[in-house]
């Protein structure tokens, strides 16, 4: 019974899970009335979702409307549509919205919409005082309340007769703005006003004007009078007075100042009158300017002054402009068409004119350091005149010029360019230098020094040419010229080389020559012979007026042995130094055989000891090798035995062995001589067996016999003698 009322319910859970199934289509939002707005008008944004069921059954909808991804709206209900209200579209509500619908753990999203609210709220400007002074600032404030940043305000300034006057502001964070306008001189009554403006999808939109504000400005001091007594046209020598006056609101921190040419004359402060006098000269024609200043409040009047020459500048003059020491010298003073006037003559100096003479003339005799600037002035009642510079130059002669090296020495490298200088004692300057090389002008120098320096870079090696200078001024003496210079000019060394007998191998004890010599240089030249092993070792050195040098090294030594090499040098301060040679010392002959006899004796000897101890070795290992068997006849006579032939079968005697392993005798035909007396003497060693047929056992040894062998001329005669050791016969 439970298990039918379970499966019952299964299956009604089945059923009803398969009609309560449902699908977003879609989700649709729309602006009313529609998606550009009138600012100021009503609007409103509907969200609303298409969707499919599979039975009519409620849903719960959670719908979200986003405005630039920002959360504007949120609805739950059991409809599938919200709708957002905005009673009063601004500005700021212009943007992207989006709708999101969620229902049954189900999300659709709309496409965006974008919303324009057209037009900007009115702006309202806020003025901080509505009466100034000139020369203070109007501090203005521009607001857009309802209004979101970023913004731009665009502020205005307005007066009759004039273009109005703008500043621009931008806000990131803030809808309103504040500037500052100074009261300038001659602003009576301004208006002012303000705008914004904003940036819709890349245009930009533009409020309408703010109220307008009414300034009234106040001055705070009327503008200056300038009066030029006794009147602005006048004469040289007459006095003139300036007087600036102006009328003030307020005692504050006021100035006066008077101008000409924008160079200030004299000033006041707190005060409203300046006055200012002088003595008028022809240099105080022009514009003056009284400037009244008060904080940042400023007033100018201007006024021009002519001034009529009285009498003209004087003219000085000069009898010569350049002359010799000791001659006379005279100035005159004159105005053009006017006599009346006080003359000096005066020399100018910077510590001040020298008055030389209160008169219009001066005749003097000059001295050079009478040289200098000359003026005179001329005096009419209280105007004094001054005539422009006349320049006077007194010379004295030059001394006889001297001329030398610059370096001191009177030479010259070759491919070195040499410097000469020519000096005078005495002399006036200008001063010219005039350089000769032979008898040709090589360079002419004009200097205010007494000293001139010529730079000459062609020089050569075969050069014998000589130098003078001649110098000279203004003076009527003339040119006068220096003595002549002889310059030896120097051959810098060239290509050294080095060589010697004998090259390459030298014998212990012999003696080296070396020869060092240059193809090309100046002399004297110092040679110089060096030895390298591990260090250098300065050998031979040596000054010559030679290309060449030799050295004679004596009694050379193992301790010679090395790379030399020369180095020349001489007063062109260069150095050549020559390829090395390689010199490499031997021993001697005599020193050769006295370690061969050293050396070979004492292995002669040890090849002689060791031979006599090889023979004496093999001697005794051999001992008696010889069986004989004899009967008493045989022990008569050994030389009959000997004499006996091989065929007597009783026993063998006579067959000879050499040491070194020959089975028979040499032949005593090898060995003739040319006479009896020079016959070699041969000493052999015999093996003899000797068989004894009357003795009992039969008894074997080995006998030496000893041979003395002589050759004769004709080979015919032979003698040997015979000694048996070791048988026992052998008595």
């Amino acid at each position: 019974m439970y298990l039918a009322l379970l499966a019952i319910f299964l299956q009604c859970s089945e059923i009803s899970t398969q009609e309560r199934v449902f699908t977003l289509n879609a989700v649709q939002i729309k602006a009313q009335p529609s998606a550009k707005v009138k600012n100021g008008a009503p609007m409103s944004i509907i969200c609303s979702a298409d969707i499919s069921k599979s039975t009519n059954f409620n849903l719960e909808y959670n719908i979200t409307i986003f405005k630039d991804g920002k959360l504007v709206f949120m609805s739950v209900s059991d409809k599938g549509d919200a709708r957002y209200e905005v009673p009063v579209a601004r500005s700021s509500h212009t943007g992207d919205y989006q709708c999101i619908v969620e229902a049954g753990g189900k999300t659709k999203y709309s496409n965006s919409l974008h919303v324009w609210v057209a037009g900007m709220t009115k702006p309202i400007l806020i003025v901080e005082k509505k009466e100034v002074f000139e020369g203070e600032v109007v501090k203005l404030r521009c607001e857009l309340p309802e209004e979101v940043p970023p913004l731009h305000f665009i502020f205005r300034k307005m007066k009759m007769n004039s273009t109005p006057k703008e500043k621009h502001t931008h806000e990131l964070q803030r809808n309103f703005s504040v500037v500052e306008f100074p009261v300038d001189e001659g602003d009576n009554i301004l208006q002012f006003e303000c705008l914004g403006k904003r940036t819709v999808k890349f245009e930009f939109e533009t409020s309408e004007p703010s109220n307008r504000t009414l300034i009234t400005v106040k001055e705070p001091f009327i503008k200056p009078t300038l009066s030029i007594k006794p009147s602005s046209n006048i004469t040289e020598g007459k006095e003139i007075q300036f007087e600036c006056s102006t009328v003030v609101a307020k005692m504050r921190k006021i100035e006066i100042i008077l101008l000409r040419n924008k160079t200030i004359l004299s000033s006041v402060r707190h005060r409203t009158v300046l006055k200012y006098s002088k003595v008028a000269t022809l240099e105080d024609s022009g514009e003056y300017l009284c400037k009244v200043d008060e904080g940042k409040a400023s007033k100018t009047t201007t006024r021009n002054l002519v001034v009529t020459e009285l009498f003209p500048k004087p003219i000085l003059v000069a009898s010569v402009n350049k002359l010799d020491e000791n001659k006379e010298l005279t100035l005159n003073c004159s105005i053009k068409d006017f006599q009346n006037a006080s003359f000096s003559i005066l020399r100018k100096n910077s510590n001040g004119d020298v008055l030389l003479k209160n008169s219009r003339n001066l005749t003097m005799r000059a001295n050079v350091n009478d040289s200098g600037s000359y003026i005179c002035k001329a005096k009419v009642n209280r105007i004094v005149k001054e005539s422009k510079p006349v320049t006077i130059r007194v010379y004295a002669p030059v001394s006889m010029p001297s001329i030398s090296v610059f370096s001191g020495l009177p030479e010259v490298v070759l491919g070195r360019p040499l410097k000469l200088t020519c000096c005078l004692m005495m002399g006036t300057p200008p001063i010219t230098f005039t350089f000769y090389k032979g008898n040709k002008v090589e360079k002419e120098i004009v200097t205010n020094n007494t000293c001139a320096v010529f730079l000459d870079e062609d020089i050569r090696q075969n050069d014998k040419e000589q130098y003078k200078c001649g110098a000279r001024n203004n003076h009527s003496s003339g040119m006068k010229t220096s003595k002549i210079l002889n310059i030896t000019v120097i051959v810098p060394i060239r290509n050294t080389s080095l060589g010697s007998i004998p090259y390459g191998e030298v014998e212990d004890g012999s003696e080296t020559v070396f020869l060092c010599s240059v193809k090309e240089g100046s002399w004297p030249i110092l040679f110089k012979i060096f030895r390298k092993t591990d260090r250098e070792v300065l050998l031979f050195e040596k000054s010559e007026n030679a290309d060449r040098v030799m050295w004679r090294k004596e009694d050379m030594s193992r301790q010679d042995t090395g790379t030399y090499y020369c180095v020349a040098s001489n007063r062109a301060n260069m150095t050549a130094k020559s390829h090395p040679i390689a010199i490499n010392v031997i021993l001697a002959s005599w020193q050769k055989g006295v370690i061969t006899a050293f050396v070979l004796i004492p292995i002669a000897g040890v090849v002689i000891l060791a031979v006599w101890w090889f023979w004496c070795k093999k001697k005794n290992a051999k001992g008696p090798s010889m069986e004989m068997s004899r009967s008493p006849l045989a022990t008569n006579s050994t030389s009959e035995k000997l004499s006996r032939q091989h065929n007597d079968g009783d026993y063998y005697s006579g067959s000879g062995y050499i040491e070194d392993g020959e089975n028979h005798m040499k032949s005593t035909d090898e060995n003739k001589g040319p006479d009896l007396e020079s016959a070699e003497v041969e000493y052999t060693e015999v093996e003899v067996s000797t068989l004894d047929p009357h003795r009992a056992p039969v008894q074997k040894g080995t006998e030496t016999v000893y041979s003395e062998i002589r050759k004769a001329n004709n080979d015919s005669v032979e003698n040997r003698h015979s000694r048996i050791q070791g048988h026992p016969d052998a008595t």
